[in-house]
């Protein structure tokens, strides 16, 4: 990464509870935490949920024993947002330093943020005391409506709608502006508006949606969410260049975030759904979206005719013929002349053969999660992970 560059990784992208259910693989199932990386390398982290430990480790691999400085902005203190704390080995490492921030819970008083992080490690609910904690700890209360600067980054808050409160915070770069607002509800006029000052015309904006439009206006009203309608609504309104829709529901299986993904986009076409391990780069307020590597099974070389349909990058649909030559039970790696966009369904028709009677045609749809860009001479070199039909029962392993 250049110095004129920013960062943003998502490690944890669930809200309420982590999922380890099969049917939330592809878009993870950890809570939330988000790192930002400044274009002069200064590090943030956007809660400690408990995509935190994934962090963690991610660090201990990249950068060994090095020291580690980071400010951690919290947005409140309900258990998904602060339960990876007690599994982020940064934490006890005695040549780190954390510099904590977040706002005085009227349930705690003073130092609540403190409370939090020693209450995460206290018996009976933990074996090892905070005392364990080697790394220095600076703890800041910060409330809705401050402004301060860390390093060159311009960081604004403002309160959201959320039961026993929560901060949004703005990050204003050079490369670009972050604005992270998650558990928010619609409905206050004052809070609303707040949101939409919060996002003035921001690069990314991180957005809750975690119920469908219907559960918003029924049986979830007063939960605290938002749905990816609302979000819609504020990217139009405050004028942002990508939504992101984050804080997926425990019970939202992939097939149905990705219903959440296709309709926000039929609204505000620069939307994504947050995945675990997607990372945003942005430069000169420009931003480049990468999502993870997939695979988890061994591909199988083949040669088969296909047909490949879906929708390109500039939203126009396109139908090709390609010869499949990588292939597992997950997903698929093809070359196409087209450049379909990310998180975009695609259909895989390949042509196979029967009892030697070849034209029998096999029908997948897919989701694209990776793109190589001029490796295939010409061509796009394009990942598919296959879609599974949720079944109408749950299978019993």
């Amino acid at each position: 990464m250049s110095e004129s560059d920013a960062k943003l990784v998502f490690w944890g992208v669930r809200g309420s509870t982590p999922t380890v259910d099969r049917e939330t693989w592809r878009y993870g199932g950890n809570t939330p935490c988000v790192e930002f990386t400044a274009p002069n390398g200064t590090r943030f982290i956007f809660d400690c949920g408990t995509g935190l430990r994934m962090l963690g480790n991610h660090w201990a691999q990249t950068l060994g024993v090095a020291p580690i400085e980071a400010w951690v902005l919290v947005t409140h203190y309900h258990w998904d947002h602060v339960q990876g704390i007690p599994f982020f080995h940064p934490f006890f490492e005695p040549q780190n330093r954390f510099h904590f921030y977040s706002f005085q819970s009227e349930y705690l008083g003073p130092d609540s943020l403190s409370q939090v992080l020693a209450s995460q490690l206290s018996g009976p609910y933990f074996p090892v005391p905070v005392s364990m904690m080697s790394a220095t700890r600076d703890f800041h209360e910060i409330s809705g409506g401050d402004r301060f600067e860390v390093d060159g980054t311009k960081i604004i808050t403002r309160w959201l709608n959320h039961p026993q409160g929560c901060l949004g915070y703005r990050l204003e770069t050079s490369a670009g502006v972050v604005v992270y607002a998650t558990d928010n509800e619609p409905g206050d006029a004052k809070l609303d508006a707040n949101l939409r000052e919060l996002a003035s015309g921001a690069d990314v904006y991180i957005h809750d949606a975690q119920c469908t439009p219907e559960q918003l206006a029924s049986s979830r009203r007063g939960w605290g969410h938002s749905s990816w309608l609302e979000g819609v609504k504020v990217a139009r309104d405050a004028g942002v260049k990508n939504l992101i829709l984050f804080h997926h529901d425990p019970d939202s299986c992939d097939k149905t975030v990705d219903g959440f993904l296709q309709a926000a986009r039929q609204e505000f076409p620069n939307t994504w759904a947050a995945t675990e391990g997607m990372s945003i780069k942005l430069r000169h307020k420009k931003t480049t979206i990468t999502m993870r590597d997939t695979r988890v099974s061994q591909r199988r070389p083949v040669n088969f005719p296909a047909i490949i349909s879906g929708q390109a990058e500039d939203g126009s649909e396109f139908e090709e013929q390609v010869i499949l030559k990588d292939i597992s039970l997950h997903g698929a790696f093809v070359a196409l002349q087209n450049r379909p966009r990310l998180q975009s369904e695609v259909k895989l028709c390949i042509e196979t053969s029967n009892n030697g009677q070849p034209n029998s045609m096999m029908s997948m749809r897919g989701t694209v999660v990776h793109r190589d860009t001029g490796t295939h001479g010409e061509q796009n070199g394009i990942g598919i992970v296959f879609m599974q039909e949720r079944p109408s029962r749950r299978i019993r392993d």
